[in-house]
């Protein structure tokens, strides 16, 4: 007679260390700070829950304003509210604005 339970046991066994691996995230985080003047839409990607729309929407924030001139600001682009900005805050850096 078929005995499923030590199959079970088993496949729980082996799917367990995969679904913990799953759901503990390491932050994401650039090695260096991401200068908000100067850094492309890729670079900008590396801040932690930066995903492509968000640093399209930095760059073009930064090209209608003529750059930051405090990383406060990073707060007037849609979708970066305080709470992102305090997230983001450690990773960013500043280069003078660009003149126009």
């Amino acid at each position: 007679m078929f005995n499923p339970l030590p199959t079970c046991a088993l496949a729980l066994v082996l799917a367990l260390p995969l679904g913990a691996a799953a759901t503990v995230r390491s932050p994401r985080a650039p090695q260096q700070p991401v200068n908000l003047n100067t850094a492309t839409v890729t670079e900008l990607m590396q801040l932690p829950r930066v995903g492509q729309k968000t640093a399209e929407r930095i760059v073009a924030f930064r090209k209608q304003h003529g750059g930051f001139q405090r990383t406060e600001e990073l707060m007037n682009v849609k979708g970066l509210g305080e709470k992102a900005y305090a997230r983001l805050k450690p990773f960013l850096a500043l280069s003078a604005a660009p003149k126009k």
